[in-house]
């Protein structure tokens, strides 16, 4: 929850790092560990599954090349903006609001935490497929019983977090052993397996004509890097409680590299054990699939261990940060004010039952679908999109005017025209990010978008303000255009989730 007055936390980031206390002050380490606890959640467990069912290993390392460069802009925009915009400290959403107008910034805002419950379904999805691996009438987190199950889960934290129990320190050191633990192993015990002629058999994956081109295959695995690094956005947010300023790109870099090479070995490594054919086959988590390969049945249980103490403890967390992002979006009047209401615990009530209520009725939704974590992961992803492109758009439009530059000084001049470089590479990777997710995913997102304009006009109903601008009926108009579309396509049966 944040405000004017205290320093927000990152909003909707897998296994968030509970914030220090306002005093302390934050050295490079502390830094660096809030970046890396920020980027790895579950979906790292699944990710040999996810890539391989849209590419080979050419196509794999092309696209994590274009991802690390892409994310990395993005980590930079992140940084320069709360370190010239301090006062923008509303989340991510507050940049498009302050670049691009009300609307704008309430999409990002709604975007942002439509990305964050539907993160919670993946969630409660990848939970119970990892539970049916040993108790198969739990499938792929989809069957009857799993969505009970999962509901019964949902609740039960929900009522917990109303009586105000959140996330203590010895479950935050709990998840994140469950987490680091199994992937360090699973690392070194795919080294010694890897073989470079499984991963060299068919390198462009021009034996599988189902991955079409090397360009079609990187476009599709797009989606999927993004997913696992959201939360990248979340370091620079910390930069007013680090003990050195310019720590902070310092642990933005070490813990954006750090990350990547454990998601590329983790990558890589697995297409070196198993082809791609047999890896896009896998159940997820896909990683006890491939450690099971190379050690046998007590590989695939410490994966699935693990990944279940780490996704039950990262839910209590989620439950509430999800509640928290419109919380926050109403403090400043851009959601209506009844989500601001808090109970005697000073949680978040109200934004907490539309939240987990959101969350119910997409499971549900799952069930009917057969929605698996893989498409839900697609569908948050791309509503996070818009939000990371106004924030780049933002970064790029304040360093074109010379905005909080001093345009006096030959430094001030070339950190203006670095930063410029750097935002036009992360506009044109967050364009090609939109692209690459496909027409499929714009218009399903157009679907979730347009139903938000209630509570945008109610919240300038409240403060007195016309609904839109002029140029904002005209966004409002393409959104409803493409939500139309895609009603028309899920009741015709052209488009699925």
């Amino acid at each position: 929850m944040s405000d004017s007055t205290s320093t927000p936390r990152p909003a909707a980031t897998p296994e968030r790092v509970a914030a220090p206390a306002a005093a302390t002050k934050l050295r490079l380490g502390a830094l660096t560990a809030l970046v890396v606890g920020s980027m790895i959640g579950g979906g790292i467990f699944s990710l040999p599954q996810n890539m391989a069912v849209s590419a080979d290993a050419g196509a794999v390392l092309i696209g994590w090349a274009i991802t690390a460069v892409g994310m990395l802009t993005l980590a930079f925009v992140f940084q320069s903006l709360a370190l010239r915009k301090p006062e923008l400290d509303g989340g991510v959403y507050a940049y498009a609001k302050a670049g691009f107008g009300d609307y704008m910034g309430f999409g990002s805002a709604w975007g942002y935490w439509i990305s964050a419950w539907l993160g919670n379904v993946g969630y409660f999805v990848l939970l119970f497929s990892t539970l049916g691996y040993f108790f198969p009438v739990f499938g792929e987190g989809n069957t009857p019983i799993s969505i009970v199950c999962s509901s019964v889960l949902l609740w039960s934290l929900h009522f917990l977090v109303l009586r105000g129990i959140k996330e203590a320190a010895y479950v935050n050191l709990i998840t994140t052993v469950a987490k680091i633990v199994p992937l360090c192993l699973f690392i070194i015990l795919c080294a010694f397996a890897f073989r470079s002629g499984t991963f060299s058999a068919d390198f462009w994956g021009q034996l599988n004509p189902k991955l079409g081109s090397v360009t079609n295959q990187v476009r599709n695995m797009m989606l999927v890097t993004v997913w696992v690094f959201i939360g990248i956005e979340g370091a620079s947010i910390f930069s007013a409680r680090a003990e050195h300023r310019s720590d902070v790109g310092k642990a933005t870099v070490i813990g954006f590299v750090g990350v990547l090479l454990l998601l590329v070995l983790v990558n890589i490594l697995s297409l070196g054990v198993m082809t791609q054919p047999q890896l896009a086959a896998l159940q997820n988590p896909s990683m006890a699939g491939v450690l099971e390969r190379v050690v046998g049945h007590w590989g695939a249980i410490l994966i699935s261990v693990g990944l279940v103490v780490s996704l039950a403890g990262a839910l209590l967390s989620w439950v509430l940060l999800c509640a928290e992002i419109i919380f926050s979006a109403a403090r400043d009047h851009t959601m209506p004010n009844f989500l601001r209401k808090e109970n005697a615990k000073h949680v978040p009530a109200n934004a907490l039952w539309l939240t987990n209520g959101m969350v119910q009725i997409f499971l549900v939704i799952t069930l009917f679908s057969k929605g698996t974590y893989l498409s839900l992961i697609y569908l948050a992803t791309s509503m996070i999109l818009l939000p990371y492109f106004w924030s780049a758009a933002y970064a790029f439009l304040i360093a074109a005017r010379g905005e909080t530059y001093d345009t006096a000084g030959g430094e001030r001049n070339n950190e203006r025209s670095k930063d410029l470089v750097v935002a036009l590479i992360a506009v044109v990777y967050a364009v090609w990010l939109i692209y690459a997710g496909g027409l499929k995913y714009v218009l399903l997102s157009a679907l979730l978008y347009a139903p938000g304009v209630i509570l945008f006009a109610r919240a300038k109903r409240e403060v007195g303000l016309p609904v839109f601008t002029t140029v904002e009926k005209f966004v409002f108009a393409a959104v409803l255009l493409g939500a139309l579309i895609a009603a028309f396509g899920l009741y015709k049966g052209f488009l699925s989730l």
